[in-house]
């Protein structure tokens, strides 16, 4: 097996996560649980290509194909699979994880029309909810949390009580830089303690290896970093990149995609200004300063 492909790893009885080295941009990880009877997917993949790897990994499980698909986020690394599993499988997420995913569209085509994606259909989810949403899969119990803005407008928590296992999306990134411009360094704070609360043993990143509850106390230290970064800047009138270009990066400097501290001081810079979380930033703007922080290359879709 090479390094970059895809490995599960068995958390519980008939829970598995579906992790995809190296963890960087479009290589986000899913999760796989059920029983003989049905199955349920935490997440797809960016490709058509990965989510069938994903389908066989279902299947090597010796679980069926899913009825259901919980979308952590609308982002399309997230996704952009759920095609592969429809009609059989109904996709599940926040009520703004659809109004998200509709408005972004192809969004990943956007970013990245060098890619090749393979047969994307936009699928969003046909069943939303507001705060909090349970099912019951092949005996298991599966808590769907909305911790607020905080990676995004439409974030969940996929919770399994009864095995300690957390399915984070991208509120975690195990080795990577988090990613708030489209949420709240505020609301990502507050979603970390809603992850605490949890008292889970095994947290399943958005992306990165499966790790432990040690994940959100580093992932809270980069997040008041940044917006302690952001108050000194912002006091002198600097701009994001500026005050990125200055930045220390310390303990933070060994993270996937440093380039993305631009972005987040962006948002960071939003919420000084007193805008809503989760408002929308220019897009170009903030790409383009994470291109100029990667030497002045575009950050690479990975998958």
């Amino acid at each position: 097996m090479a390094a970059t492909d895809p490995y599960t790893v068995k958390l519980a009885p008939g829970v598995h996560a579906f992790v995809q080295p190296d963890g960087g941009w479009c290589l986000n990880n899913a999760g796989i649980l059920g029983d003989a009877e049905e199955s349920l997917l935490v997440d797809t993949a960016a490709t058509q290509r990965r989510a069938l790897l994903l389908r066989d990994a279902v299947i090597a499980a010796g679980l069926p194909l899913p009825r259901t698909i919980v979308n952590t986020h609308h982002h399309g690394d997230h996704t952009y699979g759920n095609g592969v599993f429809t009609p059989a499988a109904r996709i599940v997420g926040h009520d703004s994880c659809r109004a998200e995913q509709l408005a972004a569209g192809r969004q990943l085509h956007l970013l990245w029309p060098q890619t090749d994606f393979g047969d994307i259909r936009v699928t969003p989810p046909s069943l939303t909810y507001s705060e909090r949403l349970t099912l019951h899969v092949g005996g298991t119990e599966v808590r769907l949390l909305h911790p607020g803005v905080a990676h995004t407008t439409g974030d969940s928590i996929v919770h399994l009580p009864e095995h300690r296992v957390v399915f984070t999306g991208d509120l975690i990134f195990q080795g990577g830089t988090p990613f708030v411009p489209m949420g709240s360094i505020a609301g990502s704070l507050r979603a970390l303690e809603m992850l605490r609360a949890l008292d889970a043993e095994t947290v399943v990143p958005g992306h990165g290896p499966v790790t432990d509850p040690s994940a959100y106390d580093t992932t809270e230290r980069y997040l008041r970093w940044v917006a302690e970064l952001a108050r000194e800047g912002h006091a002198k009138g600097a701009s994001p990149l500026e005050t990125a270009r200055t930045a220390d990066l310390g303990e933070f400097a060994a993270w996937r995609e440093s380039e993305r501290l631009v972005a987040n001081l962006h948002r960071a810079y939003a919420e000084l200004d007193g805008l809503p979380d989760g408002s929308p930033l220019d897009a170009a703007a903030v790409f383009g300063d994470m291109a100029a922080m990667n030497g002045g290359v575009p950050v690479a879709c990975h998958a």
